[in-house]
This record gives C-alpha cells, sequence and structure tokens, in this order.
C-alpha cells in the first residue's frame, strides 16, 4: 500500500513546516514496548511522519526505538524526514531544570534535537510526581518568565527546532508573549467538534500562534469515561452520506477549522483511515451543522490532578 503524503503546515513563528496530522504515543494503560514499537512501525508505513510524545507519557523511549528500527529497515531515509514532539514535564518546570529534562528526553529518544518542545502544563510539581492526583501543596503556579527562558535556551542550544506550550488559555498566552524573546510556535490544545475553543482559537490565530487538536475524536477509556465524539448522531450521519467514517468527519472538520491534529491508534486499519482525510471536504451546511453541536470538555485537570485553585482557574480558561 502506497504511504498517503500528508500536508504540512507552515509555523510562522520558527520558519519550518510541520506535517498537519501526527500520531500520538500516550496510552492509559500504558501498552508493552513491543506493542508500541510495532504500531509505531506501522504508523510510518502508513505515511505518519510526525509523532508526539512526552516524559509523562513514558514513551519516549519505546518512540526511540521505533524510529532506529525504522532506518534499519529503510523505511525512513533521514531524519529530516521525520517531525518528533515531546513536553516539558511538570516537575521539571524550572528554568534550570529545563535544559536538563530535554536532553533526557533526547536520550530516551536516542535524538539530537526535536522538532517541537512544549511545555506540557500550565502549572508546575513542587518535587517529582509519580501518580496522581497530587496533595496540596505540590501543585503550584507557573513561573512562564524563567521557564520560557529555559525553553529558548533549547532552542539556541539546537535541541528544539521549535518550542511552544500546550494547554495555555489567552490570558496566559498574553502573559508569555509580553515576555518573550522567542513566541511560541503553537499552543496544543483540546479541539473536537464537542470541544471547539472557537475563541481561544481566534485568539491564537491573532497572535500568529499555531493550534494543534489532542483528542480529535474525544477520549475514551477508564480514565476520562466513553468517547462522545464518535456516538454523536450528527458526525454519524454525515459520515452515513459520505461514505465515510464518524472519526474521518470529525478528523477533517478539524482540519478544515486550520488546525493540525494528533490522533492515536495502534489498529492498522484505522490508522489508515485516520490519515485518508484528504482529496475530499465537508460542505458548508455540513460545517454549519456541527458548528452548532453542544460543547462538553473531555479533558478536566482538576479530575487528573486534583481541584487546586490554580487548576480550576486553568479548567475555566480552556
Amino acid at each position: 500500500m502506497t504511504p498517503t503524503i500528508v500536508p504540512e503546515v507552515t509555523l510562522s513563528s520558527c520558519d519550518m513546516t510541520m506535517p498537519v496530522i501526527g500520531m500520538g504515543t500516550s496510552s492509559y494503560p500504558k501498552v508493552d514496548p513491543e506493542t508500541a514499537k510495532a504500531a509505531i512501525l506501522e504508523a510510518i508505513r502508513a505515511g505518519y511522519r510526525h509523532f508526539d510524545t512526552a516524559f509523562i507519557y513514558g514513551s519516549e523511549q519505546d518512540l526511540g526505538e521505533a524510529i532506529a528500527e525504522a532506518f534499519r529497515l529503510g523505511l525512513v531515509k533521514s531524519r529530516s524526514e521525520l517531525f518528533i514532539t515531546t513536553k516539558l514535564f511538570a516537575s521539571f518546570a524550572e528554568r534550570d531544570l529545563v535544559v536538563p529534562a530535554i536532553n533526557m528526553s533526547l536520550r530516551n529518544l536516542q535524538l539530537e534535537y526535536v522538532d517541537m518542545y512544549l511545555i506540557h502544563w500550565p502549572f508546575k510539581f513542587g518535587k517529582m510526581v509519580s501518580s496522581m492526583p497530587v496533595e496540596k501543596g505540590v501543585l503550584l503556579p507557573l513561573d512562564i518568565k524563567s521557564v520560557w527562558e529555559g525553553m529558548e535556551e533549547c532552542k539556541r542550544l539546537g535541541l528544539a527546532r521549535g518550542i511552544g506550550v500546550s494547554n495555555f488559555t489567552s490570558e496566559m498566552l498574553e502573559d508569555l508573549l509580553s515576555i518573550a524573546n522567542i513566541p511560541p510556535a503553537l499552543n496544543q490544545l483540546e479541539v473536537n467538534p464537542l470541544w471547539q475553543l472557537k475563541k481561544l482559537r481566534e485568539f491564537c490565530k491573532a497572535k500568529g500562534i499555531h493550534v494543534t487538536a489532542y483528542s480529535p475524536l474525544g477520549a475514551s477509556g477508564t480514565r476520562y469515561g466513553e468517547n462522545k465524539v464518535l456516538g454523536t448522531k450528527v458526525l454519524q450521519d454525515i459520515a452515513k452520506s459520505k461514505g465515510k467514517t464518524t472519526a474521518q468527519i470529525a478528523l477533517r472538520w478539524v482540519y478544515q477549522q486550520g488546525v493540525s491534529l494528533i490522533t492515536k491508534s495502534s489498529n492498522k486499519e484505522r490508522m489508515n483511515q485516520n490519515i485518508d482525510i484528504f482529496g475530499w471536504s465537508l460542505t458548508e451546511e455540513e460545517l454549519d451543522e456541527i458548528s452548532r453541536l453542544p460543547q462538553q470538555k473531555t479533558i478536566i485537570f482538576a479530575s487528573i490532578v486534583g481541584p487546586h485553585d490554580v487548576v480550576r482557574q486553568i479548567d475555566a480558561g480552556l
């Protein structure tokens, strides 16, 4: 099967391009390394070239092994063919810990640089955290000025080609832009037909910050509850009329918003379906119908890390 050619988006603040679809590597519960590696290799065969990981996912090492194997098998000819994103964990969100943290991730990935390094969460942990929720006093506000200095150092040292954030509200982005020498290239957010974040996306667009969607199909599993996006009748009806899957309709909607996306699947058939969203489009009528869907956020930080005041403010802004 011929791999799908994925379009790329230009990230205006750092003069680089990024595939508009990436494969996520988080899993809950975590899959074994061989299963993770096999899924990544299958994704490369399907045409995925953007892979998204994070220290907290525990998947950096699996991704690194899979990339090394892809080179050995000739599935990828050069490092420049891949776009790798990883993220700064909240326990390392201090000026002097940022560079050591990315170096640790690079060792896990067996790479000399990542293409994108993100501040994963807009708060910090006062100590190393291995389980959640966290007790009171451990979760603290983020000192964005000092942490961003560390992020900028990663770029200056060539450890990251681009730097950005994840889960930042418009207010947090305003604070960051007021002190940044290098503006954030992107903001990774939960975006899907049931959580459209129109105002925040418009704000990011006006500031030249690209938006990447995580959970573009909602989130499923015991940690986040049932998947409501794929059960939405409006999406199911549009899918039936177009001869597409409901997932393809949801992903195409995200893409038509000018938003890139991170999908997750270890199933070969679904991997290929998820990347097959080009060469056709949703009509204005279909887009309008989707725009009027009732909104319901899936990822609530207070339910993951605990009902701390800092987190409640973030949830309210997202």
